[in-house]
């Protein structure tokens, strides 16, 4: 039925440089992204799939540019509030394709064909359009209508991105407001443990999901949608932790989840039992002990950061669903919420951040630090970092 074999089975699977095909976005390629409108059932032209610009057939071995992935879906029971939800599916189903890599979300996605695929037949991005439209429907039976739209051309994918940011901008902005002493219940997300085993993402109202693609009111959301889906409410229970904010309850259900390789969580600290990481958080927070504080860095900095280490080293301490304190995989939208690493200082005590991240937190900041947290315009190396703090009176 289809050119290459589905299956939950081919979760995980990884594909190295020398072996693809065809790389769609990751680290190198400035554009791309993926977006889930609800629209009514009149305005969605159900199993239509549209290739706008080179197939994977037209582009050369070895070829890494941009894409944009549109999907519209209708339904009489379905509701804006899921198209984040729905979103982050995406990057569930693109994985069973046998030979098809899917990392992260929203506007940093990397996908990768492999070239066996390829050769046995898998040359059409409508080919994983078909297999997306089957899966979704086939799962979700609230989806009636759903298309998919690949858009490889440059210009429109900028274009289509830039009013994509806008929609990410306005659901991040819902959950403004609303506290974690104001719920009863947090939800888990567990869809990214093909990738990590052992990884359980916490989500609260003031702790987004570490990929950024699932607050607190998406995961309400999904929950209504797919009670046996990849999100889950937990009761929150019992604070039995005010300073590093741990709950009885999340505790139990992260040991549960996780297989008993983690036991507690504190959802505020890197330093103390800090939450656990696959691999699509947007990006990691890293202890520096020569100026006791931390260092931030996005997924999409290239270069070094202040520690000589880049994205991809970090990664590695701080993913795999391991429990590494001084490495925490965060979702950027928590640089704004007001319990932000508040067990460990919160901005008090970061020293160093991207400047991409550093202008994203900028509202957030406290006024008397915004000239004291070094980026990599001001420090190059921790001995500049230092010299930096001193200057700034923070040492």
């Amino acid at each position: 039925m289809y050119a290459a074999d589905v299956g939950p089975q081919y979760e995980g699977e990884r594909i190295r440089k020398n072996e693809f095909q065809v790389e769609f976005g990751g680290p190198d390629v400035s554009h791309k992204g993926e977006l889930v409108t609800v629209k009514g059932l009149g305005e969605v032209e159900h199993e239509k799939i549209t290739v706008s610009g080179p197939d994977l057939k037209d582009l050369p071995e070895g070829f890494s540019g941009p894409l944009f992935i549109k999907v519209e879906v209708a339904g009489e029971e379905l509701e804006k509030d899921l198209e984040a939800v729905l979103e982050r599916r995406i990057h569930q189903y693109i994985n069973y394709i046998e030979g098809v890599f899917h990392m992260a979300q929203r506007y940093d996605i990397w996908i990768r064909i492999h070239k066996n695929s390829f050769k046995k037949g898998l040359n059409s991005l409508e080919q994983i359009g078909r297999i997306l439209i089957d899966l979704f429907t086939a799962e979700l039976p609230v989806i009636e209508k759903m298309s998919v739209e690949f858009i490889t051309d440059p210009a429109k994918v900028q274009n289509l991105l830039v009013e994509a940011l806008k929609v990410y901008k306005e659901r991040d902005e819902r959950i403004k407001g609303l506290r974690e002493e104001d719920v009863d219940e947090f939800y888990g997300c567990v869809l990214c443990q093909s990738f990590a085993p052992t990884h359980v993402c916490v989500i609260t109202p003031e702790r987004v999901s570490l990929c950024g693609a699932i607050n607190w009111l998406d995961g309400r959301a999904a929950t209504k949608v797919d009670p046996e889906g990849a999100q889950f409410a937990i009761p929150k229970g019992n604070l039995i932790d005010l300073v590093n904010i741990s709950y009885d309850n999340v505790n139990q259900v992260v040991t549960e989840r996780s297989m008993g390789e983690t036991t507690r969580f504190s959802l505020h600290s890197a330093l103390s039992y800090p939450h656990t990481a696959c691999g699509c958080f947007e990006a990691i927070v890293f202890y520096i002990p020569e100026v006791d504080g931390f260092g931030i860095v996005s997924r999409d900095f290239a270069g070094p950061s202040v520690t000589g280490d880049p994205f991809s080293t970090l990664a590695g301490s701080a993913s795999g669903g391991k429990q590494n304190e001084g490495y925490l995989g965060i979702g950027i939208q928590y640089l704004t919420s007001p319990k932000f690493l508040i067990a460990d200082g919160g901005f008090n005590r970061v020293a160093w951040m991207s400047s991409a991240l550093k202008e994203a937190a900028v509202e957030n900041l406290p006024p008397e630090l915004a000239g004291k947290i070094a980026t990599e315009k001001d420090v190059q190396n921790v001995d500049e970092l230092t010299e930096f703090m001193q200057n700034a009176g923070r040492l």
